[in-house]
């Protein structure tokens, strides 16, 4: 893109120095922060790249201009390039820096994803706008030379030849552009009324725009959740989880698969519980929609249907590892009244029965049951006491010898293990087997524990759970295609309202407690980065009217990055806030360009609409050439596959979408706002001397 722009091998290698000096510069940083490679700073670099050119184009497309003006020495032209355009590199820097400082305060998980990509574009950003103060002017001097002119009458090479054709072309497009640009001087109404526009098109298309904290993404790795009926033994459930394997054996995107019986990870340690872990194709041998995981498990349902010993619940492997047992949302109903377990039970079933039926719900499952076969053990304690027993010591011993004590440690072929003492299962079969198991009175007599306790057959829950000391149940559910988990939580708000009585509620767990308490985070984040944007502005221009005629210019990129965003179908997760804040600061330090130029000529005497025109003409090709370097090095996000594909669209798209639509308008906004800004500064602000 420099080569077409400038036509000019030499300056293209300038930009291509200075990515290498400062990516160089930002992994060193990152390895001081202590920062991981992963795909938070992974992303900075991919778009430091683009920053970093931006900075560098800058400076050799002055130098470029001060050549088409006359001058014939590099280091002349170097010379005057830099006083015009100095000012602005540090301005735009740091307005660039100030959007991702604020977000590197950020607490929590949405915190922690701010500030390493915040810090990480901070850091790369500043280093850019040294190189370019530093390094850039130098190869410019040593590097560039200016294009044959036509007149000398010598041969012309081929990028002499190929600069004449384009400049012809080139300025025949910013006539017409400087054309647009002073129709909209006489009609400046419509820029007000199209700044009103955006942001109400915006609010509009925010509130309707998907959301989510991390998108799903395809990790390659399904989990099937099986629990059959209450009370069945481990036999019974190997069995059941053999009749699921026969179904789902010939799914062709599977690769391999293993299973575990009498354990699952929604319901931990049980004989009724078991799970299968899938692992799938490589993402190359899945290209197509049917190979996508939420295709797989959607099959997966399909093909055992017809299941009647256990119920099923497939789900993905959790983006982030160790926020929840997979991926969906999840949930606790709790009962806050005090109630006993089956009522809870009983409204809990209602729930789930009313979430099933959404749109927005593929299914919401619980493994929790209160039918499970159960012995209540009543301690006689007055016979304990005529014996010398403590009830303690009883039901100590009942649970050493039935449930395992952990006694000891064994240090053997250099490991640890754990030692647990307990009754071999032969001994502990039935209801007679307490009549063997014995404890110690206070004579110092062993007496065995049957004739202290009375056993009542009963059915009851396995494991009861607490949340904030609530007693709760546990509730997963997975997305419908088309929807994301922040459609899930609103469907989940309307149906609790709608079923759960008073003295019930719900509270979130996992990854979906981040995202429902992000939300005004994410606000103050945007505030604060608009505030440090206008405050640097203002520092600069030394007004505080011009400043506006930048800020006003955002809401247009915004509303292009949602627009394509929503025409996607794609959501507005931490991935895409991350791109938003950017593409701020991106258009931000594009209209400067053309604001700060304009400033500078007016001050040298001219009027208003001769200042605008001449600055927007002037900055119409380093303008054109960031923009472009940066939609053109987002494309890759764009169309990315793979793992983590979600999250590079998501990001990419949100960008380029916003960077075409933005610069479009603020080309031929930022103009006609600047007149009308600085003309309101002129009028009510005293002007300053200095002396």
């Amino acid at each position: 893109m420099v080569y077409v722009f400038l036509q000019s091998v030499r300056s293209t290698i300038i930009p291509a120095l200075s990515v290498i000096v400062s990516l160089v510069g930002t992994l060193a940083f990152l390895y001081v922060a202590g920062f991981s490679l992963n795909l938070l700073t992974l992303f900075a670099l991919v778009l430091v790249i683009g920053t970093v050119v931006d900075d560098a184009i800058v400076v050799v497309e002055a130098v470029q201009a001060q050549f088409d003006d006359g001058v014939r020495s590099p280091y002349l032209a170097t010379h005057r390039a830099m006083d015009g355009i100095a000012a602005a590199i540090v301005t735009t820097s740091l307005v660039f820096m100030a959007v991702f400082i604020p977000t590197s305060f950020m607490g929590g998980t949405s915190g922690t994803f701010y500030m390493q990509f915040g810090l990480t574009m901070a850091v790369a950003v500043g280093l850019s706008a040294i190189n370019a103060l530093t390094t850039c002017p130098a190869l410019c001097a040593l590097l560039m030379t200016p294009h044959v002119d036509l007149a000398t009458g010598e041969k012309l090479s081929f990028s002499s030849r190929f600069h004449h054709a384009f400049e012809a072309s080139f300025n025949r497009l910013v006539l017409r552009y400087k054309s647009g640009v002073m129709w909209f001087f006489s009609r400046k109404w419509l820029i007000g009324v199209g700044v009103v526009a955006a942001i109400a098109l915006l609010a509009v298309l925010m509130n309707h725009t998907k959301t989510g904290l991390v998108p799903d993404e395809d990790m390659g790795t399904v989990f099937v959740n099986v629990t059959t009926p209450p009370g069945s033994s481990l036999s019974q459930t190997v069995k059941a989880m053999e009749e699921v394997e026969a179904c789902i054996k010939d799914i062709p995107q599977i690769e391999r698969y293993s299973n575990v019986a009498g354990y699952s990870m929604m319901g931990g340690q049980a004989p009724s519980g078991g799970m299968l872990i899938i692992k799938l194709k490589n993402w190359d041998e899945r290209p197509d929609e049917e190979d996508y995981i939420s295709a797989v498990i959607a099959d997966i349902y399909r093909r055992t249907a017809n299941v009647h010993s256990a119920k099923l619940f497939a789900f993905a492997q959790p983006t982030i590892m160790g926020y929840s047992t997979g991926s969906g949302v999840e949930l606790y109903v709790q009962d806050r009244a005090g109630g006993d377990i089956e009522t809870l039970k009983e409204h809990t079933d209602k729930f789930i029965a009313a979430l099933n039926q959404r749109p927005e719900i593929q299914m919401a499952y619980t493994t929790f049951d209160t039918k499970f076969p159960q012995y209540l053990v009543e301690v006689d304690a007055a016979r304990c006491k005529r014996m010398g027993v403590s009830p303690s010591d009883v039901l100590s011993v009942m649970s050493g010898y039935i449930g395992s004590n952990y006694a000891s440690n064994l240090n053997r072929f250099s490991k640890l293990y754990r030692v647990y003492v307990q009754a071999d299962k032969n001994f502990r079969l039935d209801t007679d087997a307490l009549d063997n198991m014995f404890v110690r009175t206070d004579a110092g007599d062993m007496a065995p524990i049957g004739q202290f306790v009375t056993l009542t057959k009963t059915y009851g829950p396995e494991t009861l759970t607490r949340f904030n000391l609530y007693s709760c149940i546990q509730v997963n559910a997975m997305m419908n295609d088309g929807y994301s988990s922040g459609d899930v939580i609103r469907a989940v708000s309307e149906v609790a309202s709608e079923t759960l009585p008073v003295g019930y509620g719900y509270e979130y767990g996992g990854i979906t407690r981040e995202e429902a308490g992000s939300g005004a985070n994410t606000v103050i984040v945007f505030a604060i980065c608009v505030v440090f944007i206008y405050l640097i502005l203002c520092a600069l221009y030394e007004s505080l009217f011009v400043p506006l005629a930048v800020m006003l210019s955002v809401p247009f990129g915004l509303l292009g990055s949602f627009a394509l965003s929503n025409l996607c179908g794609l959501e507005n997760n931490i991935y895409m806030q991350t791109g938003l804040i950017m593409l701020i600061g991106l258009l931000a330090k594009t209209a400067i360009l053309i604001t700060e130029y304009a400033a500078t000529r007016r001050r040298q005497g001219m009027t208003l609409a001769q200042a605008a025109v001449s600055a927007a003409a002037v900055r119409l090709r380093p303008i054109l050439m960031t923009v472009l370097t940066m939609v053109i090095g987002m494309l890759p996000l764009v169309f990315a596959s793979g793992a983590g594909a979600n999250g590079n669209v998501s990001l990419g798209t949100g960008v380029v979408g916003g960077m075409i639509v933005g610069t479009l308008a603020l080309l031929f906004a930022v103009p006609a706002l600047f007149i009308v800004f600085q003309a309101l500064e002129e009028r009510l602000m005293p002007k300053h001397t200095r002396e």
